[in-house]
């Protein structure tokens, strides 16, 4: 078995997670504050990619970052590389579908919190950044931890929009579900069975995980 694709779908998999949990993490905050203008709207966006096919999803991310596009040309001239057919794209192909987890899992956390504990911190003379930081997220830890869990589960098995926006090319941007395709298409039936084993296991170890982590919620 080749672990080189392994290795770079685990590598995809951090770096778009952890891309994941700032933007995530922020989104979900904002969409939970019931004042934020538009966010039912911004809601429906943000849960598209859990239901639009992949390939749609990997159109939309070549239209907004290909090598024609503002984003694109721009990320061009300043580092001389291409965001599409690169290890950058497979990260933001990754990032597009855990990103949803991410805040969804955050919003619900956080708007799970009894407010009157945050509204304590404040009228104590917490700031509302403080009060977050110190109260409202601590509180609501376990279920962002489990939301980027599944993240970065998403971002390990990732297929239809990495294909189409980092390509298949062995050695730097094949990971380990791709791989999987092509040693199926070559009838190398051994190599796809051992990847599949490992994302497999990984895959059932952090959703028992989550389960354990989503329990102590509902005790707690």
């Amino acid at each position: 078995m080749e672990w080189q694709p392994l290795a770079l779908s685990l590598q995809v998999a951090l770096a778009a997670t952890a891309l994941s949990a700032v933007l995530g993490i922020s989104l979900g905050a904002a969409l939970a504050h019931p004042r934020t203008p538009g966010r039912d709207l911004v809601d429906v966006l943000v849960t598209a990619p859990l239901v639009l096919p992949p390939t749609v999803l990997g159109y939309y991310v070549l239209v907004a970052l290909g090598r024609r596009s503002p984003l694109g040309i721009a990320y061009e001239s300043l580092t001389g590389s291409s965001i599409v057919f690169t290890k950058t794209g497979a990260i933001l192909a990754a990032v597009v579908g855990a990103m949803p987890l991410v805040v969804k899992a955050s919003r619900s956390s956080l708007e799970a919190v009894d407010p009157t504990l945050v509204l304590a911190a404040r009228t104590l003379g917490a700031g509302p950044l403080r009060a977050f930081v110190t109260v409202h997220f601590p509180l609501a830890a376990r279920g962002v931890i489990a939301g980027l869990m599944l993240a970065f589960a998403r971002s390990l098995g990732d297929f239809g929009v990495t294909l189409m926006v980092a390509g298949d090319i062995p050695g730097e941007t094949q990971t380990a579900s791709l791989a999987i395709y092509d040693a199926i298409q070559g009838q190398r039936e051994g190599d796809a069975a051992a990847m599949i084993a490992v994302l497999t296991i990984t895959a059932v170890v952090l959703l028992y995980a989550v389960n354990k982590l989503n329990s102590r919620v509902h005790v707690g």
